[in-house]
């Protein structure tokens, strides 16, 4: 298993959110800014067989995939609880491997350049999706249910938190539409 990083780049750790970690990011902060990380796009391409899935009825994650541009949220974390922030995403984020940690670079509002610590998705891991069509997303929305709940919960809150920052994604509000026309069915 990967380690949490020795070295932080610039000294600070800043913390890339593109999914949950916008609204349950579970460790303490000192900043929180709107940023845009360039080369990755936010995307429902990591089956999850924990927490909103299992291995036998998986659910659908968001991972950082290859391509575009992703809007979200960077957190800047006190220098004397990196290690303790660290530790906890290691245990939330990359408990089964599925995200590659990497540093991207982005920049602030006011144009200061920052590095962020982004989890992108891992195309080689058995728990890409890669692009499912929409008919198979919302199968695998409705279907999921993990340790912490069902994946219709899951896209839904990050809906609601993506819009109430500014960040418009139809392609998300088509899936969660969809999905809960569905759900209203069973």
């Amino acid at each position: 298993m990967i380690s949490p990083p020795d070295t932080i780049p610039g000294g600070t750790l800043w913390v890339f959110a593109y999914g949950s970690l916008m609204w349950r990011p579970d460790f303490p902060y000192r900043e929180k800014a709107s940023v845009v990380v360039h080369g990755y796009h936010r995307a429902l391409c990591m089956y999850s067989f924990r927490y909103r899935g299992t291995k036998r009825r998986p659910g659908l994650i968001f991972g950082l995939d290859r391509g575009g541009s992703c809007r979200g949220v960077a957190y800047r974390i006190a220098k004397t609880r990196t290690a303790e922030v660290l530790d906890k995403l290691w245990q939330r984020e990359m408990v089964s491997a599925i995200y590659r940690p990497r540093w991207l670079r982005t920049a602030l509002v006011d144009g200061r350049p920052v590095r962020v610590l982004a989890f992108v998705a891992d195309p080689t891991h058995e728990q890409y999706a890669g692009r499912p069509s929409d008919d198979e997303a919302v199968r695998l929305v409705l279907q999921g249910k993990g340790s912490i709940g069902p994946c219709l919960d899951y896209i839904t809150n990050t809906l609601r938190h993506l819009e109430e920052l500014g960040i418009h994604d139809p392609h998300l509000r088509r899936i969660v539409a969809l999905a809960e026309a569905g759900a209203g069915k069973a």
